[in-house]
């Protein structure tokens, strides 16, 4: 018997949904956090804590926000090697393979290096990859970079020219990381088809986080799921309040 054709395309449609939201086998919750309270910046350590502070949408969905005068304020942190400034992890967990998701919102003006980062294999404020999100693609913008005692490299093999950063708007995001092959994906609205994909086995475990090079924006509803994590503190950057 053959389906309507509505029918199949509804079964299309489903198939794709859940392929979206699939992760490997043994995968499980490692950490979540909705920023539904204030405290929840706790969970984070900060380069420049000044910068950063607990917000709410009208509705109340809460967000941790990077917000500075872009062209009057100078950040105390200044790392050695060219690499980003602005950078909030996640304090106490290590992650090695994961998939990471989170919605970003670009609160910067539209320009080419319009961006937001997300952080990953992050051992020391000079040992760490980072996914460059930005408006156009340039060797310095929307790759993925290594920080390695040295000024940052991208490393992307495959990238987009870009992607839209909508006033206002919250984008879905997700970063995929496995080890054993040494792959680095990652996802911008549509989670079928990466926006950048990567190969690298310099940092096998590390912290995560997000921040920007030197914009402004916000980040909420955050999800890492992965095989394991080791408990462990950073203890090279500052949480709020100091």
């Amino acid at each position: 018997m053959r389906l309507p054709a509505v029918l199949i395309a509804a079964a299309l449609v489903g198939s794709a949904l859940s392929a979206d939201n699939q992760v490997p086998a043994g995968y499980k919750e490692l950490y979540k956090q909705d920023f539904a309270r204030p405290d929840a910046v706790k969970d984070f350590v900060f380069s420049d804590p000044a910068v950063w502070k607990h917000g709410a949408d009208k509705d109340g969905t809460g967000f941790l926000e990077l917000a500075y005068d872009r062209k009057g304020y100078k950040s105390p942190y200044s790392p050695k090697n060219r690499s980003p400034i602005h950078i909030a992890l996640v304090a106490n967990q290590v992650f090695t393979d994961f998939v990471l998701d989170c919605e970003l919102q670009s609160t910067t003006e539209p320009y080419g290096h319009q961006d937001l980062c997300l952080y990953f294999g992050f051992t020391d404020p000079q040992k760490y990859y980072y996914v460059h999100i930005a408006r156009a693609a340039d060797p310095n913008a929307h790759n993925v970079f290594v920080v390695n005692d040295a000024p940052r490299k991208n490393f992307a093999k495959e990238t987009t020219k870009g992607v839209d950063w909508k006033a206002g708007t919250w984008h879905k995001v997700r970063l995929v990381r496995d080890t054993a092959k040494g792959t680095i994906e990652v996802y911008f609205d549509d989670l079928s088809k990466p926006v950048m994909r990567a190969e690298d086995k310099t940092f096998l475990s590390g912290y995560v986080g997000f921040g920007s090079f030197d914009d402004t924006g916000k980040v909420r509803n955050v999800r890492v799921r992965g095989p394991k994590a080791e408990d462990k503190k950073a203890d090279f950057f500052q949480p709020l309040g100091k």
